[in-house]
């Protein structure tokens, strides 16, 4: 893959998703259906991944194409592809809380090497470079010309007094037994993979999930923390967190910063 060619095309598809996903959150109400894993779906998930993956499909025929809102692409497998949230965090979109993400991510043995998340309704950017480097853009998101970057890395915890960031939907008793663990100086709750980029940006230091993800819901934010210098591990080993998994299920994991020492 030329990263090059690479993210001026995923940053431009996340941001004309992200003003579809706007012009319908700003709208009258939309319809909210269940898919058969009982999660909701709106026609802002289905028009933005409509976006994204007729765009990838142009502009890299060659890459398997892993979508969570097309069914058929779950039972694909390789060793390289890009893979697409289109709208992380619709409960957070449907109850208008603003804390949804565009997600896509390029992934290679493994690795989610590079990725974009882009939080429409809170105006923040943040991708990878060609170099793994990760950024936040600001400014008025131009499709075409990239606007004023900052270099962005996670933060040089205090073990003594850690922030932690957890999920604002899925908050539950044995995250909080976890969480317990660590001598917390803050906590702060987010949805959707916005939860790496705190962590990216150095305004977390922790973020455990004990709860079900899919391969599609942490690949993007994933490349972000890593070009950031953060760290995603299985929850049971402290092992990497892989992609290409067999049916696209996540184990518990745990994004950190480098320093926080992980309890088990």
């Amino acid at each position: 893959m030329n990263f090059d060619t690479l993210i001026p095309v995923i940053r431009r598809l996340a941001l004309e998703a992200g003003d579809k996903i706007m012009e319908i959150y700003e709208g009258p109400d939309f319809e909210v259906k269940s898919k058969s894993d009982a999660s909701p779906v709106t026609e802002a998930d289905e028009a933005a991944d409509a976006i994204i993956s007729s765009g990838l499909r142009a502009a890299f025929p060659e890459v398997t194409l892993i979508t969570e809102e097309q069914a058929d692409s779950h039972s694909l497998q390789a060793s390289t592809f890009l893979i697409v949230d289109p709208l992380d965090g619709t409960k957070e979109f449907v109850q208008r809380r603003g804390d949804f993400t565009v997600n896509i991510a390029y992934v290679e043995n493994g690795v989610p090497l590079r990725g974009v998340v882009y939080a429409p309704a809170k105006g923040r950017l943040f991708y990878t470079l060609a170099d793994g480097t990760t950024v936040e853009e600001t400014g008025a998101f131009d499709k075409a010309v990239a606007g004023p970057l900052t270099r962005i890395g996670v933060s040089k915890p205090d073990n003594g007094a850690l922030m932690v960031v957890a999920s604002k939907s899925h908050r539950d008793a044995a995250t909080d037994a976890y969480i317990a663990k660590y001598h917390v100086k803050d906590m702060t709750s987010a949805g959707s993979s916005l939860k790496f980029c705190l962590l990216a940006t150095g305004e977390a230091d922790l973020y455990p999930r004990l709860g079900r993800t899919m391969e599609w819901d942490t690949a993007a934010g994933d490349a972000v923390l890593r070009g950031a210098g953060g760290h995603v591990v299985r929850f049971d080993d402290h092992t990497t967190l892989a992609y290409g998994k067999s049916g696209w299920d996540n184990p518990f994991f745990i994004a950190y910063a480098p320093g926080v020492q992980l309890q088990k």
